[in-house]
């Protein structure tokens, strides 16, 4: 077994540090205690903050040393994310933490690979957890009391999360071989067309279907920076409508950035770029409650998104695609570009979608390796998922 890192900040949670270290060391384990305080340890680690913060840059030395706190943990955790990447010895890491050190072990966390065991032991666990966790697989479980001494409270769930990381570190995941893995893209609106899809293309790929609601997107291009990919069929869009137009699932500014930098095999199409999303219709923001809205469930309100607006989505991703080198298919159908937009249903609406299309094709300039196609077909009929697959076969070949 590798080592499992116990990380925390030894200068105001030593005690804890330690109590974890030998309960992982008695349930089987090979502990190494490692310190990101930015004070004066109160009891030694095996690693030093010293020693995390070694090779770091200049910059981030000066404002460890600033005096300024904010700026202190800032630094602490740019250092640790780079401290991160130079260690092979890893079998799984657990953290401990307040507001400082969460921010810190899980800047950490997010750089390591996906299925290596992660668990963050945290006061902040049980609220919003989004800006730790990211796109990673940290586990995060509530500390329950503070991390202030130790107690019967943080005893039992110290002792929990030592037998779980041990577990997991002790159990790896198979290795990730076989088929080539292919990044996709679905929302509920789009599910037939991606399904079709992957069933046409899972005898030869592993196909990962992700959901469109903005982390979706974000961790299948960090997939495929990552080189984990060997192509996507982007089918399902919409995070853009929610980054442009203010909804609750964007997509981040740098979506499509990754195909551009990998240059991987890449089928697109404008799947939901006919909505945006928001929660309840109580939550849709005022100015825009008087426009057509339909409820998807209790919980979720769709905003038709306008003519005006297609236009800017259409114009964005044609700047994105024309960063992209490797080759590119961008299919359009014209008949629709969701379960919603169709004939008869509460988003249909052909000029809306033809601003989309026309403002694809005056950005994008067409190459042989970057082709724009329209298909007479609505996004979820059988004959337009046979036409992403062969598309995806085509470029997929070169």
């Amino acid at each position: 077994m590798k080592r499992i890192y116990v990380v925390g900040t030894a200068d105001t949670k030593g005690e804890e540090l330690d109590y974890l270290a030998d309960a992982i060391a008695a349930a089987g384990g090979k502990p190494l205690r490692v310190d990101i305080g930015i004070t004066t340890p109160a009891r030694p680690a095996d690693i030093s903050a010293a020693e995390v913060v070694a090779g770091a840059p200049d910059n981030i030395k000066s404002d460890l040393a600033s005096g300024d706190r904010g700026r202190a943990v800032g630094a602490m955790a740019a250092a640790f994310a780079g401290f991160m990447k130079t260690r092979d010895d890893i079998g799984g890491i657990i953290g401990i933490g307040g507001g400082g050190g969460t921010s810190i072990v899980t800047a950490g966390m997010r750089e390591l690979p996906l299925g290596l065991p992660k668990l963050m032991v945290s006061t902040l666990a049980s609220g919003d957890v989004v800006p730790y966790v990211g796109v990673s697989d940290i586990i995060m479980m509530p500390s329950i009391t503070d991390m202030a001494g130790l107690n019967r409270i943080s005893r039992a769930i110290l002792h929990n999360a030592a037998q779980a990381i041990v577990a997991m570190a002790a159990n790896p995941p198979p290795a990730m071989a076989g088929k080539p893995a292919l990044g996709l893209t679905m929302f509920g609106v789009t599910t037939p067309c991606v399904t079709a899809i992957s069933e046409a293309l899972r005898p030869d790929y592993d196909c990962l279907v992700f959901h469109a609601t903005g982390t979706g997107g974000r961790t299948m291009e960090k997939l495929a920076d990552s080189g984990m990919l060997a192509g996507v069929i982007d089918i399902t869009t919409t995070e853009i409508c929610d980054l442009l137009f203010g909804g609750v699932l964007p997509a981040g500014e740098d979506r499509l950035d990754a195909i551009a930098r990998t240059r991987i095999p890449y089928v697109g199409s404008t799947g939901a770029l006919d909505m945006v999303n928001f929660w309840a219709p109580e939550t849709v923001p005022v100015p825009w409650q008087a426009r057509l809205l339909y409820e998807h469930n209790p919980n979720v309100t769709l905003m038709r998104t306008t003519a005006e607006e297609c236009s800017e989505i259409g114009a964005w991703i044609g700047r994105k695609l024309n960063a992209c080198e490797g080759p590119v298919r961008f299919l359009i159908p014209e008949k629709g570009v969701s379960a919603l937009d169709v004939e008869g249903g509460a988003f249909f609406d052909p000029e809306a979608d033809e601003e989309l299309f026309a403002a694809i094709e005056a950005a994008v300039t067409q190459t042989p390796q970057r082709r724009i196609e329209r298909l007479p077909l609505h996004i979820n009929d059988p004959q337009f998922a046979e036409a992403a697959v062969a598309a995806f076969r085509e470029i997929a070949r070169q």
